[in-house]
C-alpha cells in the first residue's frame, strides 16, 4: 500500500523545530540563517507541510496531534553517499581502498546477482536507514539490475526520496560485477524508463570509478547523461592516493582524475562525486563551474585511512559540499556519527565546524546541492514531510551534558557529538510513520 494511502491527513507533531532558512558560515556559531522555533506545532497535511505555530496555539480536533514536547525536530537527513549491498563489510580490518574493495566490497557485491538477495537486502537496508533518522539517499546498488529494482521498489514501497542507479564496471573488477558497454546501455535505458520520475525515485547514471570503466564505457555513461538533464551521475574521485595514481596511469592523457570525467561528459549541475580529498585548485574551479557537489564522507576517510578532505577549501571555491556516511567504507549509517568524524576532520587542519554547518549539510545544503530542496530538507511550507523526533539525549552522560549546555548552539554541538540512533523517537516519510 501507497504511503499517500495510509497517511493521516492532518497531522501536529509538538516539539522544538529546528531547520535553515539559509547557508551557515562554516565556523559561524550564530543563529545566520538558522530557523529555531522552540515548543511549536508542525503542521503537516496529505503528506506535506503546512506551517508551523506555537504550542500556545492548539490545533482544532481536525488534526491528530502528537505531543513530543522538549523533544528535537529535524527534517529527515540526507545521505549523498552509501552502497545498499556493503552492510554486511562494514568494520573490516586491515586495508586501504583498493585492496579493500577486492577483499571484501567485490565478494560482498556480486551476491546481489541473486533477486531474492537483493530484495530483502534492499529492504534490510532502507530499513536501517530509517532506523537511524536518514528519510533520503543517493545510492551505490550493484552492477546487476536486480539491485536496482529492488532498492528502487522497496524505496517506492517506503515512500523514500531515492536517488541510485546501475554500477556500470566493464574492466578491472572480477567475474559476476563486470558488464559490457552494450548490455550496460541496455539496462541503464530500461531501468530510467521504469524508475526515473516514478514517485521519488530519481536515476543516477553510476560510474563506480574511472579505474572499472573503459574510455568507452565513460563515453556511454556521459552519452547518457546528455540524452536527459534530470538524470544525476555519480561516483567516487580522488578517495586514495594510490587510486588517483591509478587514474594517472589508465588516462594519460587526463590532466587530473577528475578531467576524466569532465572530457568523458559525466561533470554537470546533478553530478555527486564522492570523497574528492586528492583534488586541486584546478578541479575546484570545475567543480563551481558545473555546479557540481562533493560528498564528504569523513568516517569512511579516516576508516580507510584515505586522506583529510579540505571543507573550506572547496567552500572558499563556492563547490556544494555535503554529508554521507559512506557505508561500509564509513562504519556506521548515523549522521550524527558521520558530523562527529567531519568536525575532527577539519580539527586536524586547525578549523572547528559549527553544529549549524554540519546540520544544514545533511539536511537543506544537501537538497539544495541535489536540486531538491524545492521538496525536502527544510520546513518551508509545501515540502515533504520528511520529519524526523528525537530525543536530546539518552543516558546520564549525555543528559547531563546537555542540561549542562549555556546557548542553543552548544546544545546542539553536544547532541551531534553525544547522539545516535538511539535517541530517535520517531521517523516520518511523507507524513508517514516509518517502523
Amino acid at each position: 500500500m501507497s504511503p499517500a494511502a495510509t497517511a493521516t491527513q492532518r497531522l501536529a507533531l509538538r516539539g522544538d523545530l529546528l531547520d535553515f532558512s539559509a547557508a551557515p558560515a562554516l565556523d559561524a556559531t550564530s543563529m545566520h540563517g538558522v530557523r529555531w522555533r522552540a515548543d511549536h506545532w508542525l503542521l503537516i497535511e496529505n503528506g506535506r507541510i503546512i506551517s508551523a505555530q506555537p504550542a500556545a496555539q492548539m490545533p482544532d480536533p481536525s488534526w491528530q496531534r502528537i505531543d513530543h514536547s522538549g523533544r528535537l525536530i529535524l527534517p529527515g537527513f540526507i545521505d549523498t553517499h552509501v552502497h545498499s549491498a556493503q552492510l554486511d563489510v562494514i568494520g573490516s580490518y586491515g586495508t586501504e581502498l583498493l585492496d579493500w574493495l577486492n577483499t571484501y566490497t567485490f565478494p560482498a557485491e556480486r551476491a546481489w546477482a541473486d533477486a531474492e538477495l537483493a530484495r530483502s537486502g534492499s529492504a534490510r537496508f532502507l530499513d536501517a536507514l530509517l532506523a537511524h533518522g536518514t528519510t533520503a539517499a543517493v545510492v551505490f546498488p550493484t552492477s546487476h539490475k536486480t539491485s536496482v529494482d529492488a532498492l528502487f521498489g522497496a524505496a517506492a514501497e517506503r515512500g523514500m526520496r531515492m536517488i541510485a542507479g546501475k554500477v556500470l564496471m566493464d574492466r578491472n573488477a572480477p567475474d559476476g560485477l563486470r558488464d559490457d558497454v552494450e548490455l550496460a546501455e541496455r539496462d541503464c535505458r530500461d531501468l530510467i524508463a521504469r524508475w526515473h520520475g516514478s514517485g521519488r525515485n530519481s536515476y543516477a547514471v553510476t560510474v563506480r570509478f574511472a579505474p572499472t570503466s573503459t574510455p568507452r564505457q565513460l563515453a556511454m555513461a556521459g552519452a547518457l547523461c546528455a540524452s536527459d538533464p534530470t538524470l544525476y551521475m555519480q561516483t567516487h574521485v580522488a578517495e586514495n592516493r594510490a587510486e588517483v595514481a591509478w587514474v594517472a596511469e589508465l588516462f594519460p592523457a587526463a590532466r587530473s582524475y577528475l578531467d576524466v570525467y569532465e572530457d568523458a561528459g559525466l561533470l554537470h549541475r546533478r553530478s555527486v562525486l564522492a570523497h574528492g580529498i586528492w583534488l586541486d585548485d584546478a578541479d575546484r574551479a570545475r567543480l563551481q563551474s558545473a555546479q557540481a557537489q562533493i560528498a564528504f564522507c569523513p568516517s569512511s576517510n579516516l576508516f580507510l585511512g584515505s586522506g583529510l578532505f579540505d571543507w573550506q577549501r572547496s567552500a572558499d571555491a563556492g563547490v556544494a559540499v555535503s554529508l554521507a556516511s559512506d557505508v561500509g567504507g564509513g562504519t556506521s549509517l548515523s549522521m550524527q556519527r558521520t558530523m562527529a568524524d567531519a568536525y575532527k576532520v577539519q580539527a586536524m587542519a586547525g578549523r572547528r565546524l559549527s553544529a549549524w554547518a554540519m546540520l544544514h549539510a545533511a539536511t537543506r545544503g544537501a537538497a539544495t546541492a541535489l536540486q531538491l530542496e524545492h521538496e525536502i530538507g527544510s520546513f518551508d511550507a509545501g515540502r515533504a514531510a520528511d520529519v524526523c523526533v528525537w530525543d536530546w539525549g539518552v543516558g546520564e552522560v549525555a543528559q547531563r551534558r546537555i542540561a549542562a549546555a549555556r546557548e542553543l548552539h552548544e546544545r546542539v554541538f553536544c547532541w551531534i557529538t553525544l547522539s545516535d540512533e538511539r535517541c530517535l523517537v520517531a521517523a516520518y516519510v511523507a507524513g508517514v510513520k516509518q517502523g
